[in-house]
């Protein structure tokens, strides 16, 4: 029986490792996601087998348990869009954390209650025990306050009794020391618990503390930083659920739990090199520093689809560009429509120009595109579409703004140094946008008002389909 168990975490454990790197690009992914759920599958039935329940009401328990989970989660899998999967996405890092502090709570507490058990425990072996307990309550109610947090500041707010409640954003400076403190506070009780382990009230205030933390810490970010949120709370999610297998001994649970946080942490830190941000800075300031806008002082006359349709005939080589307007408006499929009218009447490429931060999580581009059914080989990562702009005819620009301005070049600004899609380069470019307003950085976007730049002021859907329609007519 033990060969068989350790047969079934191996097994797990490489359905994962497989399943995480088939994630590693569009086409693939899908695969690697049915990889992942087959090793959960696995594990909790190699899992269930280590337990060797007799009581039928085990297994009933059990038994309603996946069950119901299981029609909830093909329930959320079937009822939410694609443009609500990031929060979806954070929501679920909320649940993982919670899953994962939840086990750690029954065990500590079972632990806890036999007070004959810890008594003859080495003082090593208590210490790792309570130190892992502890880590786990922080890290795990941390990420589900904060992700429940994240979702609505994706939602954009929550509806209460019929009344719309916008979500904020505020940070004062005294909210940093204030971060700090929370997390020396959890140590000194993590360490309080060592020689008192039979004291639930440390244990309750690490949970209290930590909850308030989680949400200390998302409420003074923006939306623009999103993908790194939602990536970050990934691998705390992760983090928590391999603490969790210090504490039960269960070896799947650390191998899943430290792939997920090291695979979230690199992402992260992938997100906030696109964005020429540290992670503190995203953590402990607003963008820029000190998050004020510049005012508005010129104006460009704007275009109509007639202008563009004009423009498009004879174009060779179109690159489009989504931001995230184009996930605001829900325009993916009259993008998707404009590439094949473009493609079939004109004879022209198309591709389409990623940016790692564009949208509100990673990846968010690629999903939306892929919902309309766009071949995954015209969707070009940013650092090897970028070389292409200067043969390009048109650059396609829809509700991107930060991610092409050119200000990022100068070295000066909110935005110095951040890579950015390289449209300004482009021969001609059209930009699908409601106003001249500055992006989230702040930062007066040059790219509007070059004499090559034609503007479709409005929202995203209805400027593509009066484009789309324009082309069919002329």
């Amino acid at each position: 029986m033990e060969d068989w168990i350790s047969l079934g975490y191996l097994l797990s454990a490489a359905l994962f490792i497989f399943g995480l790197k088939k994630l590693g690009h569009p086409r693939t992914a899908p695969f690697g996601n049915q990889l992942g759920a087959l090793g959960m599958l696995v594990a909790v039935l190699t899992t269930i087998l280590q337990m060797g329940l007799g009581d039928g009401i085990e297994w009933v328990l059990i038994g309603a348990g996946l069950v119901i989970g299981s029609l909830i989660g093909l329930w959320m899998a079937i009822r939410v869009e694609m443009t609500g999967m990031p929060e979806l996405v954070a929501l679920f890092n909320g649940f993982g954390g919670a899953a994962s502090a939840l086990v750690a709570l029954s065990e500590i507490w079972r632990f806890i209650e036999g007070t004959s058990d810890h008594t003859q425990i080495e003082q090593l072996e208590l210490t790792v025990i309570m130190v892992a307990a502890g880590l786990s309550a922080l890290v795990g109610w941390m990420t589900l306050t904060g992700s429940i947090l994240a979702m609505f500041k994706l939602k954009g707010g929550v509806s209460i009794f019929g009344k719309w409640i916008k979500t904020p954003t505020w940070g004062p400076v005294w909210l940093n020391p204030l971060k700090v403190m929370m997390v020396i506070a959890v140590a000194v009780l993590i360490y309080l618990s060592i020689d008192a382990p039979t004291n639930t009230d440390y244990l309750w205030g690490i949970i209290g503390i930590s909850a308030v933390l989680g949400i200390v810490l998302v409420l003074p970010i923006g939306g623009a930083d999103m993908p790194v949120v939602v990536s970050l709370l990934n691998s705390l999610s992760g983090i928590a659920a391999a603490f969790t297998g210090f504490i039960i001994g269960n070896s799947v649970l650390i191998v899943a739990g430290s792939l997920v946080g090291a695979s979230g942490l690199i992402l992260t830190f992938i997100m906030c090199k696109a964005m020429n941000r540290t992670l503190p800075d995203v953590l402990f300031k607003s963008f820029g520093g000190s998050g004020e806008k510049e005012s508005l002082t010129r104006t460009k006359v704007g275009s109509d689809p007639d202008e563009v349709a004009m423009m498009l005939d004879g174009a060779q080589k179109v690159i489009i560009v989504p931001g995230y307007g184009m996930a605001v408006s829900q325009c993916q499929h009259q993008v998707k429509e404009f590439a094949d009218l473009i493609a079939e009447k004109y004879d022209t490429e198309v591709k389409y120009a990623i940016h790692p931060v564009a949208g509100r999580m990673p990846g968010h581009m690629n999903v939306l595109l892929a919902e309309a059914n766009v071949p995954y080989e015209q969707l070009i990562e940013m650092d090897e579409i970028n070389p292409e702009f200067p043969d390009c005819d048109v650059a396609l620009v829809i509700g991107a703004n930060d991610t092409t301005n050119p200000a990022a070049r100068s070295g000066e600004g909110p935005l110095a140094g951040m890579p950015i899609i390289d449209a300004d380069a482009a021969r001609t470019v059209v930009i699908v946008k409601r106003s001249l307003s500055v992006g989230y950085a702040g930062v007066d976007n040059d790219l509007f008002y070059m004499d090559k730049t034609m503007m479709l002021f409005g929202d995203g859907k209805a400027m593509m389909t009066g484009l789309n329609n324009a082309i069919k007519e002329s």
